[in-house]
């Protein structure tokens, strides 16, 4: 197909049901919740919980008064907390998040936010604007659900 000038993206774009279509074509911003979690840093941790919860991405993004991304607290966080027997009552959310996480903007490729979840071991990822500003969430779950995966 090379040979012709037709290459994969050309394809992608006659067969955009197909897996390599999906892959080439869709976008972060195509899969995101648009209504991802998230609290203040001073937020008491059982509110990162119930955000989490509400969420159901297993995580909920920590952010300053101009929705820009500080943190990310996960169910994995909460678990690793739980181990140290620390008392997270007495505990704001700042106290245990994961610092400066990993984040992804909404026009990479759906299959680079695969790529970055396998390569650190994540499930999850905020999107975020050009100013770091939380825009979007998304977790495998997402990635699965539009085949991209």
């Amino acid at each position: 197909l090379d040979a012709r000038g037709f290459g994969a993206d050309d394809f992608a774009r006659s067969h955009p049901g197909g897996s390599l279509g999906r892959r080439l074509l869709t976008h972060v911003r195509d899969v995101m919740n648009q209504n991802p979690p998230f609290v203040a840093p001073d937020a008491p941790v059982a509110t990162a919980i119930l955000e989490i919860s509400r969420g159901g991405i297993g995580m909920t993004a920590v952010v300053d008064e101009r929705r820009r991304v500080l943190g990310i607290f996960t169910d994995g966080d909460l678990r690793r907390a739980f181990e140290k027997n620390i008392d997270l009552r007495a505990l704001t959310v700042a106290d245990v998040m994961t610092a400066k996480p990993r984040t992804i903007g909404p026009d990479k490729l759906a299959v680079e936010a695969v790529e970055m979840m396998e390569q650190f071991k994540i499930n999850a990822l905020p999107v975020t604007d050009t100013d770091s500003q939380l825009i979007g969430a998304l977790n495998m779950h997402d990635l699965f659900r539009a085949k991209v995966i």
